[in-house]
């Protein structure tokens, strides 16, 4: 390859990657595009849509699972689904889940589903073995309408991350942070 060709390579692969870290591609693809990358990036985790996880918490026949809530507590405390348990992204699977629960379903949460992946992989390689991430956790939770809660009082306010994180949120959910 001349210099010219080797030249004009990169700037186009740089020009795609500020493109993919723009805000455009947040807007163009969205949660769709989180929920493809979470898939790729932790294919042994088993994703539950946020449809599947509202009609078990609504079924009175069967068991509610374990809400694990994989965000830092300044994001919990601006709101999370109701019962569930802060667990710090760091946390190792000994501290976010007693041993002796190893076949309780758990199904995790974060903003949108890596950090949560990231821990329900954690969780199965420690020998749980019932562990759900929930595919496009809080954000798509919230951008749906549904039940969120900050210190036992309903709210739909999110903590958005970051910044461009935020976008992914309906901006009237979207908290100061």
């Amino acid at each position: 390859m001349n210099r010219g060709a080797l030249i004009l390579t990169i700037v186009i692969l740089l020009a795609g990657l500020a493109w993919v870290t723009s805000d455009a591609w947040l807007e163009r693809d969205g949660l769709s595009s989180m929920k493809r990358l979470v898939r790729s990036r932790f294919p042994g985790v088993r994703q539950l849509s946020t449809t599947e996880l509202a009609a078990w918490l609504s079924d009175s026949n069967r068991p509610s699972p374990l809400l694990l809530d994989v965000r830092e507590v300044p994001e919990f405390a601006v709101s999370h689904l109701p019962g569930a348990r802060n667990v710090a992204p760091s946390a190792t699977a000994a501290e976010a889940m007693p041993a002796t629960e190893k076949e309780r379903a758990v199904v995790v949460y974060c903003s949108v589903g890596y950090r949560s992946s990231d821990m329900a992989n954690r969780l199965q390689s420690a020998g749980f073995t019932n562990v759900l991430n929930l595919e496009g956790s809080i954000f798509q939770w919230a951008n749906e309408g549904r039940l969120l809660q900050s210190n036992g009082i309903a709210t739909q306010r999110v903590h958005p991350y970051n910044a461009k994180f935020g976008q992914l949120l309906k901006p009237e959910l979207r908290a100061k942070h």
